[in-house]
C-alpha cells in the first residue's frame, strides 16, 4: 500500500508539473549574436527575470547565434509573429529608415555620455516608426566604442586603399567607400572565416567582437579611434505582448527597463577587459594618427550632411535635440 501511495503521489506531482509547464506562454527571442557576446548574456539575463517576476507563467527561449532566425529576417520574423522576440543591430533597418542609422555616423557620438544622449534623441522615432509595423521597443544598449583592426600598421587612409573591408550596414558600407576602400558585407558569426579566405582584410568593429573573434589570429593592430557607439536594439510583437495578463506586462516591462540599465553598465566593462585581452594575445592597440583622425573626421562630417539629407526633417529633429543637449 505504501508503495501504491508514493507510486500516485509522485504522478500527482509529475501531473501537476506538466499542466503548470502547458499553462505557460513560451516565447521565442532571436538574436544573430553568439553566447559569449555580452549582449546574449543580457539577453539570458533579460528571460530568466521575466521567467522570475511572473513565477514562470511567462517563459523565454533565446535562440542565440542566428540559430532560430539570420539578422537580417529577424524584425520580419517578430512583426509577422513567427518570434515574439527579437534583438537587432539598430542600423542594419536603414534601408528601410535612414533614422535607424544615425547612431553609426563616424563620430557623431564617440563617448558613452553621447551615446546616451543620442539615444535619447532618437529613441521616440524608432518607437514610433516600430509600432507601425506592430512591433513594440523594449530597450536599446550600446556596443563598445567602435575601433579598426588591420593586419599592417595605418598611418593615414591611403594605407586602406583597396583593401577588402568588412560592412556590416549600409552606413559601414559608406565609410569604406568613403576611405577608399572596398565593402564587403559580413557578419559577426562569419568573421574568422572572411579574413582567414581573403574576403575581408580590415574591419571597424568594437573590442568585444575582436576578443569575442579571436581577431589576433588574423589581424595584429586595433586602433581606438571611438568611431560610434552602435545599438542593438530588443522589440516584441505588439499583439504578443498585449496578450499577455496586465501582471505579465508590467514584469517584461520592469525586465526590460532592468536590463537596458544593465546592458549600458556591461558595455562599458566589456571594452575595459576586451582591451586588456587584445593586449594579452599580442596585439598592438594604439591611438590613430593625427593625420588618419583628422581624415575620419571628415568623412564624419560629410557623412552627417548626407544622412541629413535622407533622414528629412525627423532627422532634422533628431540632431537638433542632441546638440542641444550636449
Amino acid at each position: 500500500m505504501k508503495r501504491l501511495a508514493l507510486v500516485i503521489t509522485t504522478l500527482s506531482v509529475f501531473l501537476i508539473g506538466s499542466a503548470a509547464a502547458q499553462a505557460a506562454t513560451v516565447w521565442n527571442m532571436a538574436t544573430p549574436y553568439p553566447d559569449a557576446t555580452f549582449h546574449t548574456k543580457n539577453d539570458r539575463w533579460l528571460a530568466k527575470q521575466i521567467e522570475n517576476k511572473t513565477d514562470g507563467k511567462l517563459v523565454v527561449r533565446v535562440h542565440s547565434n542566428g540559430s532560430l532566425v539570420k539578422h537580417p529576417q529577424i524584425k520580419q520574423a517578430v512583426q509577422t509573429g513567427q518570434v515574439q522576440m527579437g534583438e537587432v543591430l539598430v542600423s542594419i533597418l536603414s534601408n528601410e529608415n535612414p533614422v535607424y542609422a544615425v547612431d553609426s555616423i563616424p563620430f557623431l557620438a564617440t563617448s558613452y555620455a553621447q551615446a546616451r544622449g543620442l539615444w535619447k534623441a532618437q529613441r521616440p522615432v524608432v518607437k514610433k516608426l516600430l509600432a507601425q509595423q506592430g512591433l513594440m521597443l523594449l530597450y536599446a544598449e550600446p556596443w563598445p566604442p567602435q575601433g579598426l583592426y588591420t593586419a599592417k600598421p595605418v598611418k593615414s587612409l591611403a594605407d586602406l586603399k583597396k583593401v577588402k573591408f568588412r560592412a556590416y550596414n549600409a552606413e559601414t558600407a559608406k565609410l569604406a567607400k568613403l576611405m577608399g576602400a572596398v565593402p564587403t558585407q559580413v557578419e559577426v558569426p562569419d568573421i574568422p572565416q572572411a579574413f582567414s579566405t581573403g574576403i575581408v582584410q580590415a574591419m571597424i568593429t568594437s573590442s568585444s567582437t575582436g576578443v569575442n573573434s579571436q581577431a589576433w589570429d588574423y589581424v595584429h593592430y586595433y586602433y581606438t579611434l571611438n568611431a560610434w557607439l552602435p545599438k542593438n536594439m530588443v522589440f516584441v510583437n505588439k499583439q504578443a505582448f498585449e496578450s499577455l495578463p496586465a501582471s505579465e506586462r508590467k514584469a517584461v516591462l520592469k525586465a526590460a527597463h532592468a536590463a537596458e540599465q544593465r546592458g549600458w553598465k556591461m558595455s562599458r566593462q566589456v571594452n575595459k577587459t576586451k582591451l586588456a585581452a587584445l593586449k594579452k594575445h599580442g596585439m598592438k592597440v594604439l591611438e590613430p594618427s593625427a593625420k588618419l583622425r583628422s581624415q575620419l573626421h571628415k568623412i564624419g562630417r560629410t557623412m552627417v550632411k548626407d544622412w541629413l539629407a535622407k533622414a528629412g526633417s525627423q532627422g532634422q529633429q533628431i540632431i537638433k535635440q542632441y546638440r542641444s543637449a550636449q
